[in-house]
């Protein structure tokens, strides 16, 4: 199992962020690792839980769009186009290999589970399996890069048991 150092940070209070959203988080980050066979890398990651209002600021800043979104990834790794992960020593802090920061807003996956009709649980996982694959050097902006991360985002769903 991938061995992952979370650094949580809740700056909402819109939404209880559980000790099981948490744990979905946690799995989901874990499990992707695994799935890529980074089993043996010690890594960090950090995930901050926001709201609409905050992940629309960000969203504006660094992507230049003007509307909430659910998750945003900021990875510090970068990878070739062939996938490899090219890290240089920068990339760590001690022996953890640092790899990126999520940011979820909570306030919007309670809205989008309520309307795919199901739990708050399975988007949280979800939306943090998706942000850990981004961290990971996936993306879904061409055709065939989203075929890829679309059959892993569902590999890993299923590992996770996350059912719609």
């Amino acid at each position: 199992m991938a061995i992952v150092d979370f650094i949580f940070e809740n700056e909402q209070d819109k939404l209880p962020f559980t000790e099981e959203l948490e744990a979905v988080i946690k799995k989901a980050v874990e499990t992707t690792l695994d799935t890529l066979e980074w089993e043996d890398v010690s890594c960090q990651v950090s995930v901050t839980i926001t709201d609409n209002e905050k992940i629309r600021e960000i969203n504006s800043l660094y992507r230049k769009i003007d509307r909430e979104t659910d998750v945003l990834s900021f990875p510090i790794i970068e990878f070739s186009p062939d996938g490899e992960a090219l890290i240089t020593e920068g990339d760590y802090d001690g022996d953890t290999l640092l790899l990126g920061d999520i940011m979820l807003s909570l306030e919007k996956a309670q809205a989008q589970s309520e309307e795919y009709e199901h739990s708050l649980i399975r988007e949280v996982g979800f939306l943090s399996l998706h942000s850990a694959l981004h961290l990971m050097g996936f993306d879904h902006i061409e055709e065939e890069d989203a075929k890829v991360m679309r059959a892993l985002e569902k590999e890993i769903a299923e590992k996770m048991d996350l059912k719609r």
